[in-house]
């Protein structure tokens, strides 16, 4: 018998969780209702690549499940159901992770937030653990909160409240949830570092040199080696007059 989903509570009423992107009102949000050109759901289902995968090359692309979706055999729910099922998916989150980091990189995807806490993870863990991927990946798409918040038609995106005192500039999605767990990382030899011989220095743009500024002509310069001239040593009493005055006969 299948083991219910643990129950779990934020820890206070007002509990909040970590943004993982864009503030809500910077948010792009794709619905296949306001797409109705080819090109418009190409931008649908890359949105919904994005947001799955993160980056789907050319060998990840579920081509039959895009042609469905295109004429409108499914939904979009749908979609990300099979992305979710697929076996780029399977292979890159859950070979590669415990059930509690797959929660989490599911939880931040899916539901487009952060868990709440270690009781949620360990709740949703614990469906992996009797359902299986593909119950737990029907159970995240068929919950009250995904249903109220993206229902059949729109793609999933990184939800936050707005809080008026936070700084802005965050850390990037895929940096603060990578792809593979620590062990695999550290197998792949992830990160690495990488070594510019050239160090840039930034420069403001009101002290970067504006047109016609001396400085882009300082290579020029440096190219030029001018030469003096050399100094005329003739003593005067060297000169010939006689052969020097022009001779004018009448």
């Amino acid at each position: 018998m299948a083991i219910p989903l643990l129950a779990y509570a934020p820890s206070c009423p007002n509990q909040r969780v970590d943004a993982l992107g864009a503030r809500d009102d910077e948010a792009i949000v794709w619905s296949s209702d306001d797409q109705f050109s080819p090109s418009d759901m190409g931008n649908l289902i890359n949105a919904a690549y994005r947001q799955i995968f993160f980056h789907a090359f050319k060998w990840d692309r579920e081509i039959v499940l895009e042609s469905q979706l295109r004429n409108r055999q499914i939904t979009v729910r749908d979609f990300i159901r099979g992305l979710l099922l697929s076996n780029t998916f399977i292979d890159s989150f859950y070979n590669k992770n415990s059930n509690y980091r797959f929660v989490e990189h599911c939880v931040e995807k899916v539901l487009g937030r952060r868990v709440y806490s270690n009781a949620e993870k360990i709740a949703w863990s614990a469906v992996v653990m009797t359902k299986g991927v593909k119950g737990f990946i029907d159970q995240l798409l068929n919950s009250d909160e995904y249903i109220e918040n993206f229902g059949e038609n729109t793609v999933p995106y990184h939800r936050r409240r707005i809080l008026p005192s936070r700084a802005t500039g965050e850390t990037p999605f895929n940096i603060t949830s990578p792809r593979y767990d620590a062990y695999y990382r550290d197998k792949l030899g992830f990160p690495q570092p990488i070594w510019q011989e050239v160090v840039r220095n930034f420069r403001s743009y009101d002290r970067q040199a504006k047109t016609g500024d001396p400085s882009f002509f300082l290579n020029m310069a440096k190219s030029i080696s001018p030469k003096a001239g050399k100094p005329n040593n003739t003593s005067i009493y060297d000169i010939d007059i006689d052969k020097a005055v022009p001779y004018r006969s009448r």
